[in-house]
């Protein structure tokens, strides 16, 4: 790892045992990445026509007709939607999110309408759609969909997160088959998933990836399908996509990204994670009232993470007063701590320099330490942290 800027800033020099989240950066940009925007940096280019060298990329690593590189997923989101509604009609690009057509209604499964710090719904309503819920939070039939599609139809949007409800829901497949059914194209939010060519493969007309997750460019979005859909998409960058406007450095870096992707030892990385893993486990294991179990990804991707999970009577310290220990202490430790309620966190292993592992472990073995240390069990109300979740956003600027 080369010298650390942040502590010359001002920022802390946090360590990310949370995933691929845009609220930490998202991930370690790979070198290939970091030397082609540097190289495009001092260059103009024709942005259109970078495009469409993108494109053929995109294209080759998703098995899609074509693609193109935007602001991030949600952007993707928006303007595969606006695709749809629009068409190639440059008037109607201009009017959105106004509308010029009834033909804006957008399906989405109840239990599919989660947050990934803004919720995906926003995102259609962006580009003018109109949302038509689908289902309940936990159970979508056939029949549910069938009878919400009408003429109004644009598009149908499915999610794949470890956010949404993960049972009692249409999968792919079956949302895709019911959609082209009555001629509805399907657009899927893969923002951070691996296989990069699943869900064009499983029918969908358009998938969205992050750029600066998984694959490790910079941040962006990726929009890749079929051809006449990503076009539609594409030209929204003369109505609502302005906003969500990339550069040339972005363009060329995800180009990099990707092709870095195809010549990646995804089997070494997978080893070195998984040392990882058992390092902490061995930190973990026999600690009074800690468990720690390595489970694989809610969503498929070929990496595990550890459930770390704590019983505060014994631990002396409530799962979710551990993980602000850690974040508040020297370094900084943030935790995946979505489901933390529910007495668990997990650490993710694959955002770490190396030596990195070895400072989480000592780290959480210190907290541990200091809690059982104590006469009293640390329990502040879980409902402290909902209230305060927003704190930071709000005072910005101090």
């Amino acid at each position: 790892m080369s010298d650390d800027i942040r502590p010359s800033i001002g920022l802390r020099p946090v360590i990310n045992v949370s995933g691929t989240m845009t609220s930490l950066g998202a991930s370690i940009v790979v070198p290939e990445a970091i030397a082609a925007m540097s190289s495009i940096l001092p260059q103009f280019v024709e942005v259109n026509d970078l495009q469409r060298k993108a494109s053929a990329v995109i294209a080759r690593l998703t098995g899609g007709e074509a693609g193109f590189v935007t602001a991030s997923c949600s952007a993707g989101i928006s303007l595969a939607v606006a695709g749809t509604i629009t068409g190639n009609n440059l008037l109607a690009i201009e009017k959105l999110p106004e509308v010029i057509t009834d033909k804006n209604e957008v399906l989405v499964q109840m239990g599919h309408v989660v947050s990934y710090g803004a919720p995906v719904d926003q995102a259609i309503r962006l580009a003018g759609g109109k949302v038509v819920l689908v289902g309940q939070a936990t159970s979508t039939h056939r029949f549910h969909m069938e009878n919400a599609i009408t003429e109004k139809t644009a598009a149908a949007v499915y999610v794949v997160s470890h956010h949404v409800v993960d049972y009692g829901l249409l999968n792919l497949k079956e949302f895709v088959e019911i959609a082209h059914a009555k001629g509805v194209p399907v657009i899927v939010d893969a923002a951070s998933e691996y296989d990069l060519k699943i869900f064009l493969e499983q029918g969908a007309d358009i998938a969205l990836y992050s750029g600066h997750k998984f694959l490790g460019g910079p941040t962006s979005g990726i929009v890749a399908g079929k051809k006449e859909l990503v076009r539609n998409a594409f030209l929204q960058n003369m109505g609502i996509g302005r906003g969500m406007k990339v550069g040339k450095e972005s363009i060329f870096g995800v180009m990099a990204a990707l092709e870095a992707w195809e010549k990646r030892d995804h089997a070494g990385i997978r080893e070195r994670e998984t040392g990882y893993l058992n390092l902490w486990k061995q930190t973990l294991d026999g600690r009074p009232g800690v468990t720690a179990l390595i489970e694989p990804d809610p969503t498929n991707n070929p990496l595990d993470r550890m459930r770390v999970i704590v019983k505060a009577d014994e631990a002396h310290i409530t799962a979710w007063d551990l993980a602000d220990a850690l974040a508040r202490g020297t370094p900084p430790i943030i935790v995946r701590d979505h489901e933390v309620e529910h007495h668990y966190f997990y650490l993710d292993p694959c955002n770490l320099h190396a030596g990195q592992e070895k400072i989480v472990a000592s780290r959480i073995g210190e907290e541990l330490d200091k809690a059982r240390a104590s006469n009293e069990i640390i329990a502040t109300p879980i409902e402290n942290r909902s209230k305060h979740r927003f704190d930071g956003a709000l005072r910005w600027p101090d």
